[in-house]
């Protein structure tokens, strides 16, 4: 199962592979934003078994682990670096020696300096996208980006861009560029991004989805008796974060998403291969990218793929109970 991402006619596996997990500890001052210890070990091992079941996407970004995502990724998929298409962003600031992320900088000399050490820590000489990881920047600063990401496929060491935010005027922005392929931006079931989608259509660009399972919310692992531990992000979390509260999750979300449990686990799949067939579904520019800690998250994400995305009429029995709620 295969998509392209945009106008750049780069194919990829209709399932990416998020790796913010990956990157081990990371904070904004007190607040976690890592999702806690990780083991390297079954971090390659899981990242090489994505691509035995037919992965090719895969997305990272400096501020994971501050670097530390980056790092795991080319030494797990470094040999296979050409039949793969990576991503990564830029555009934090951070203390790699204490895992800290310090703020932003969207000054294209910033932008030139962070690429340079991602393609030293990911071991390449190119990004296949690369993604601005400023959600709220200006855009006005945002347009003198486009200019230096059009230099920087130049030179050959970008091939694509693209802008994480889930903002449409925004992200039409960098649609501007003719080098602009996609937007990376949240979607799943229990949060439709109409808006984006629209101008992913308008701009023929890919639909890159973060938190395609809610972070871990639409999966069978979480139920209402579940508490994440401290140091993950979810325990207490960042106020853009909704499926969560104080490591619970939401008593709302909950209710949702066991309404449409036995439609999305039709036919074979489970809860999480159901949401991610939703995300298919709803539109055929979409590529979710579901974050991994273990080998058995990549068998159970990455087989959504022999499944394929809901039927129109799964797809429609989810949209009847949930769009009176994400529109209420």
């Amino acid at each position: 199962m295969e998509r392209v991402l945009g106008r750049s006619g780069i194919g990829v596996s209709a399932l990416g592979v998020g790796t913010w997990a990956l990157g081990g500890p990371m904070f904004g001052g007190e607040q976690a934003l890592g999702w806690g210890e990780v083991d390297d070990e079954e971090s390659v091992r899981a990242l090489r078994r994505a691509v035995e079941l037919g992965a090719t996407f895969f997305d990272t970004a400096d501020a994971y682990g501050t670097g530390h995502a980056e790092e795991v990724l080319a030494r797990a998929l470094g040999a296979q670096r050409d039949e793969l298409v990576w991503a990564t962003k830029w555009g934090n600031t951070y203390e790699e020696s204490t895992r800290q992320l310090t703020g932003t900088d969207p000054s294209p000399q910033y932008a030139r300096r962070a690429l340079e050490a991602s393609l030293r820590r990911l071991r390449t000489d190119r990004v296949d996208l690369w993604q601005l990881h400023i959600a709220d920047l200006d855009p006005v600063l945002a347009e003198d980006l486009v200019a230096t990401c059009e230099d920087l496929v130049g030179q050959g060491l970008v091939r694509s861009y693209a802008w994480s935010t889930d903002d449409p005027a925004r992200a039409a922005v960098f649609a501007a560029g003719p080098h602009c392929t996609a937007v990376q931006h949240g979607l799943n079931v229990l949060d439709d991004a109409p808006q984006v989608l629209a101008l992913c259509e308008e701009h023929d660009l890919a639909s890159v989805n973060r938190s395609p399972l809610a972070m871990g919310l639409l999966s069978d692992k979480v139920t209402a008796s579940t508490v994440v531990p401290e140091g993950d992000v979810r325990h207490h979390q960042p106020e853009w974060l909704r499926w969560f509260d104080g490591g619970r999750p939401t008593p709302d979300f909950l209710r949702r998403r066991d309404a449409v449990r036995e439609v999305l686990t039709g036919g074979g799949r489970t809860l999480a291969q159901g949401a991610l067939a939703w995300i298919w579904a709803r539109s055929p520019r979409t590529v979710p990218i579901p974050g991994c800690r273990t080998v058995a998250q990549v068998e159970e994400n990455v087989g959504a793929m022999a499944a394929g995305p809901l039927t129109a009429e799964e797809f429609a029995a989810v949209e009847e109970v949930l769009r009176p709620a994400r529109e209420g």
